[in-house]
């Protein structure tokens, strides 16, 4: 009990000593500071050990009167009720500290983060975050929080193919490392040149991002390595993303195709950095990057690409055995070579393929999307853009071949 009354005494102190700071000076102070906050937290320990959770609930209350009224007295200018709140919720956190000294500690310290990044947060959410990134975070908090769990979790469809709420984690998946890879973009800018952008780019589309590159070095020859080097290394995004979808969809088959992943993570990086190397010395141009964190047009239409794969594979697989499965993953790959892995992967997961069976159909679809990568350098950045680039994308996919080829020759 000690020991909890001690956790009760920190939380008091933590969240009163950044109120201190916070507090003011004279008539306008505002009127709870470190022995307050340290007071009403161990109020609140103090009323659990006498009266358990009832009188902590009635302490709880009074606290709140207390505060209503100290309020209304003394904030006729400042609307703000950030003290109020933490006061009250100080409260509450000393009687947590009983029975939960570790929880209550954690939020305690949680707490005091926030109020202490007051200013970076108040000046993150009015001068930096736009408009549209704030339609971007509720689209994906209603996508997780409000239609994830409504989302039926069983077999459905033609051939029982489709789990819609698989489909739809992998979705929510998709907008998170697009999101992510908008972020280090949105942080890192054109600072360090474009190696950094376009491997943060690639989590978005490694395939735009090449064109996108190619379209930057006809405005500015200048910027050919630096162009190459993104344009490559977004392809190491591409194999990450194809990790991540694959451990969400089948952990087996991401075992049975680590050794491939791998090599052509190493090649991509490898010839990459011949580039950034040149790159680096470069000063690349400065450019603010604001817009959509994730397109949901985008990422609803990897759902209805992914739901027709799943389909195709699954009656190909029906009619045709193994070979259908890889005509199938071969023609997806060449509009998104993610959504033909995961409807592989899914046949694993659900026992209709067997995990050695699905690296020829992954690698084959992996393929196909390199030809698109090839097709966009070949005819967005002209030749010396292509013939810097289009190496280093055959580069990376003979890798992945020969990681498979390792596997079946050495086990």
């Amino acid at each position: 009990m000690i020991l909890n009354l001690a956790v009760a005494l920190g939380i008091g102190l933590l969240v009163g000593v950044e109120r201190e700071r916070r507090k003011g000076e004279g008539p306008s102070r505002s009127f709870a500071g470190i022995r307050t906050f340290t007071v009403a937290s161990l109020t609140g320990a103090t009323s659990f050990i006498v009266g358990g959770a009832a009188l902590l609930a009635t302490a709880t209350g009074s606290v709140a009167i207390l505060t209503a009224a100290a309020y209304w007295l003394g904030h006729e200018d400042d609307p703000g009720l950030t003290t109020e709140v933490a006061l009250i919720l100080t409260v509450i956190l000393g009687g947590l500290s009983m029975p939960q000294p570790a929880l209550a500690g954690g939020l305690a310290v949680t707490v005091a983060i926030l109020l202490a990044a007051r200013s970076p947060l108040h000046r993150f959410v009015r001068s930096v975050l736009t408009d549209d990134e704030l339609k971007d975070a509720l689209i994906f908090a209603g996508a997780t929080l409000v239609v994830l769990p409504l989302v039926p979790d069983r077999p459905m469809g033609p051939y029982g193919a489709l789990n819609p709420q698989s489909i739809w984690i992998l979705v929510i998946l998709i907008m998170a490392v697009s999101a992510a890879g908008y972020i280090a973009i949105r942080t890192v800018g054109a600072r360090f040149g474009l190696p950094i952008a376009g491997l943060a780019s690639g989590f978005i589309s490694s395939t735009a991002t090449i064109g996108a590159m190619g379209a930057r070095v006809v405005r500015a020859k200048a910027v050919l390595a630096a162009a190459v080097a993104g344009a490559v290394l977004s392809t190491v995004a591409t194999i990450v993303q194809m990790a991540l979808v694959l451990a969400a969809t089948s952990l087996t088959t991401l075992r049975n195709l680590s050794i491939p992943l791998v090599c052509a993570g190493v090649a991509a990086v490898a010839y990459g950095a011949i580039f950034t190397v040149l790159a680096l010395r470069q000063k690349a141009e400065d450019q603010q990057q604001a817009g959509r964190a994730f397109s949901l047009t985008t990422a609803l239409a990897f759902a209805l690409t992914l739901a027709s794969i799943l389909i195709a594979s699954a009656a190909l697989r029906e009619w045709f055995g193994e070979t259908g499965v890889i005509l199938a993953t071969a023609l997806a790959g060449f509009v998104d070579t993610h959504a033909a892995a995961i409807s592989v992967a899914s046949l694993v997961a659900t026992g209709k393929l067997h995990a050695a069976e699905a690296s020829v159909p992954i690698l084959t679809g992996l393929s196909t999307n390199t030809i698109s990568k090839i097709l966009f350098a070949a005819t967005s950045g002209g030749r010396a853009f292509a013939l810097r680039v289009i190496p280093g994308l055959i580069i990376v996919a003979l890798a992945a071949w020969a990681g498979a080829l390792h596997i079946l020759v050495w086990g």
